[in-house]
């Protein structure tokens, strides 16, 4: 299944009439071969119908961009710019849009050739305020050709997730389990993003689930399964459950999509389904993500939500974990101390039952769920996938609405260290700076879930610019504050 959409970046160039129209046409041909020079030109597009200096040149290249498949846009001053025209383009086309200018090219040019763009970004920025337009401006978005080109490359990951949020369904299952109102959050705020929500009883699923029963497609299903897990493969007895188990979702995906164009799903895992599907979902769900369709635990709405922002921006996939338990001080001491520039406290371990995808996991084998097999017979705990988590560079972050249904988000850069973590689930051993400061002034003092997405690799500057972008105020988006500079909250005097 196709759940992303692919991003094609229209490049509208701008002009002044006072300012000489050649200026923004070299400009912008310059910066069109150097994005295609160091990147897929597939990803942009060349507006060659006119330079926008007025409303009738916005309207000619609003409808040139949108005729060639353009899910979002740049508007590039190659000087200072029309305030009004330029903005308007940003008002009127229905996606992303950012704004860069022109850095000026040579102090032998400072006449005929000189630009201003770097007033006329100004302009641009106070016209945008002034429509409430929404658009994003890169930290320092004055710049050669080369230099513009990754910013416009930056903003392809931040573009995807604003388009696939536009055309997003979540698919809930189930109430919340008990005792797990940390996962509970208004949806009001999925509206608000132009998310749209299915929630559906644990009885259709389960009536949807016994449909499937004699679905022809289940063996060879249970053969892609078996493949997957080769030697991991320890429960070949429940294969056949959570193929069936797996159709039915893919299908219910189909059937239930409707005129949205990707989906992302909030399952329910506990306490009944065990008992009545006769398997834990963990590996299906980490199938399904693995396919890139986030699939969270628990019903966690906004967590499914996140892992699907995730997605978008790392062009990868994603899981969902509990921010879990400490590393005990002789792992700490044996395994981390003096090899890794990290103290105790900035060490965690990162856990679920076994929803992680087996891409992301170091090795894996198909198992009971430990925790619920405590008060169940094995057999109904069959189907989670547990391995150690690969090592590398990660982002844990998530998005979340209060209780008065306000955004709010984290993130944080970190890794997953190459320590054994000797326990049991999908789990590793992470590592954040200054993550135990963190932990308390962020996570804890904003009341966030014990459930965080986690994305492979370090994509915290682009998740911070896609959450100001969808409307969560900066002073809500909390990190991993480095030492010296002190939370609101925090004790000045410890």
């Amino acid at each position: 299944m196709n759940n992303m959409p692919t991003v094609k970046i229209g490049i509208v160039a701008v002009s002044r009439d006072c300012f000489p129209e050649s200026l923004s046409v070299n400009r912008r041909k310059a910066l069109v071969d150097a994005y295609k020079a160091k990147y897929d030109e597939a990803e942009i597009y060349e507006c060659p119908i006119c330079i926008v200096e007025s409303e009738i040149h916005m309207v000619q290249a609003l409808e040139d961009v949108k005729k060639a498949g353009c899910n979002a846009v740049c508007v590039y001053l190659g000087n200072f710019g029309p305030e009004i025209s330029e903005t308007l383009l940003a008002k009127h086309f229905d996606g992303p849009s950012m704004f860069v200018a022109a850095a000026e090219e040579s102090q032998n040019d400072l006449s005929d050739g000189r630009g201003d763009a770097y007033c006329g970004m100004l302009n641009a920025s106070y016209n945008l305020k002034l429509r409430n337009i929404k658009a994003y401006i890169p930290e320092y978005p004055v710049g050669t050709a080369d230099e513009c080109a990754d910013m416009i490359h930056e903003f392809v990951p931040i573009a995807r997730a604003i388009v696939a949020l536009k055309d997003l369904k979540i698919i809930s299952f189930g109430p919340r389990p008990l005792n797990f109102l940390a996962c509970n959050a208004p949806i009001k705020q999925l509206y608000n993003l132009g998310v749209e929500i299915e929630e559906n009883s644990e009885l259709d699923l389960f009536e949807s689930f016994n449909k499937h029963a004699d679905d022809p497609r289940i063996p060879a299903k249970v053969e892609e399964m078996a493949k997957e897990l080769g030697d991991g493969n320890k429960k070949p007895e429940v294969l056949p459950k959570l193929a069936q188990y797996e159709l039915t979702l893919l299908d219910w995906v189909e059937d239930h999509k409707g005129y949205r164009k990707y989906v992302a799903i909030a399952g329910k895992c506990w306490p009944a389904f065990q008992t009545q599907f006769g398997f834990v979902p963990c590996y299906v769900n980490s199938r399904l993500t693995g396919m890139g369709i986030p699939v969270s635990c628990e019903v966690d709405i906004y967590g499914c939500l996140s892992e699907f922002i995730g997605t978008a921006v790392s062009d990868d996939v994603v899981t969902l974990l509990d921010i879990n338990n400490s590393v005990p001080a002789d792992m700490y001491k044996e395994s981390i101390e003096g090899k890794f520039d990290y103290t105790h406290k900035d060490t965690f371990m990162g856990f679920h039952c076994g929803n992680t995808c087996s891409s992301k996991l170091s090795s894996f084998a198909m198992k009971y769920q430990k925790i619920m097999a405590r008060a169940l017979p094995v057999e109904v705990t069959n189907g989670t996938l547990e391995g150690d988590i690969v090592p590398g560079d990660i982002t844990f972050f998530r998005l979340q609405s209060t209780a008065d249904a306000k955004l709010r988000a984290y993130i944080a850069n970190g890794e997953v260290l190459p320590v054994a973590t000797k326990s049991f689930g999908a789990i590793g051993v992470f590592a954040i700076p200054e993550m135990g400061r963190f932990y308390r002034h962020v996570l804890i003092e904003k009341n966030y879930p014990h459930h965080g997405a986690v994305a492979f690799g370090h994509h915290g500057k682009a998740l911070f610019e896609v959450f100001k972008y969808i409307g969560v105020e900066p002073e809500e988006i909390g990190y991993n504050q480095p030492a010296g500079m002190r939370y609101p909250t925090e004790n000045p005097f410890v």
